[in-house]
């Protein structure tokens, strides 16, 4: 059994623990009203950005554009949004095993990485980060989207990369935060979408399509890196905020059963003593 001098040590540093994931769960929190109303906002722009250009391009046959066509290239690149710092559950971790399950193969992807977390687990894993935008994840701006979108958009048409994909987590609500894998480029109509699109006229572009096109396509993809990012940080501070609460209460438990074991120590070493008193009495009588 455990000695109330090393019971009461750790007892203190469990303590100190949960002062620190108290206040973790406090900061997490505040961080996480904010991130919620900026990602309720947008997300019904972020998702009907996504179902009109779809719409749109459905309605549209076959057209010769770059932004539409594929280029030959069989690399694939993925735009992973993680987070900078740990302590947040299965909140990295589901993205990284969400990427390793996707069945696109890791010699052929390449990582255009937003949060360290992601990115230095997956270079251990042997994929390839080509960019890093890190730096981003604390406090995303629509620029900081377009620039992602400008770089993919670039190697996109040049034939470096062949697909575009994009894995980051889906803020739900507080609690409920799903881990989402979404193909940007080339785009793909499901078939309903397919269905609607040949009871209905081709879609005409004025002045042309081109020049609408290549002004639709980087709008549609930087809105929903925008989009991805705003509900990533939500979803990061709702899922440290669950984490740091239950953290919390198993270091309540934990100190409520190191009391117990405390006391229990202490009413023995009292027990020992006037046992060993009286026994000296009764030897001195």
């Amino acid at each position: 059994m455990a000695s109330m001098r090393d019971i009461k040590r750790r007892k203190s540093s469990i303590q100190s623990t949960q002062q620190i994931t108290k206040a973790m769960k406090l900061v997490s929190t505040v961080k996480l009203q904010k991130a919620k109303t900026h990602a309720e906002q947008t997300d019904p722009y972020f998702r009907y950005m996504y179902r009109t250009v779809t719409s749109i391009l459905a309605k549209s046959g076959n057209m010769d554009h770059p932004y539409l066509n594929a280029n030959g290239s069989d690399r694939v690149a993925i735009v992973v949004i993680t987070s900078n710092r740990g302590l947040a559950g299965g909140y990295n971790s589901n993205i990284i095993k969400l990427i390793q399950n996707s069945g696109l193969p890791k010699e052929k992807v390449e990582l255009y990485a937003i949060g360290t977390k992601g990115k230095e687990t997956l270079e251990r894993k042997g994929y390839q980060v080509v960019a890093d935008y890190s730096d981003i994840i604390e406090s995303p701006t629509y620029k900081d989207a377009m620039e992602i979108c400008d770089r993919v958009l670039e190697d996109f048409v040049s034939g470096k990369i062949g697909q575009i994909y994009l894995a980051y987590t889906h803020f739900k609500n507080t609690v409920v935060h799903e881990p989402n894998l979404m193909k940007l480029l080339p785009v793909e109509f499901s078939e309903d979408e397919i269905d609607t699109a040949d009871k209905n006229l081709i879609m005409n572009y004025e002045p042309n399509e081109s020049e609408a096109l290549d002004m639709i396509i980087p709008k549609y993809v930087t809105s929903i890196f925008f989009g991805a990012l705003v509900e990533a940080v939500a979803s990061e501070n709702g899922a440290r905020m669950q984490a740091m609460d239950s953290a919390t209460s198993n270091a309540e438990e934990m100190i409520s059963d190191l009391s117990l074991k405390y006391n229990r120590a202490r009413q023995g070493s009292i027990t020992q003593e006037l046992t060993e008193i009286i026994a000296g009495a009764e030897a001195i009588s």
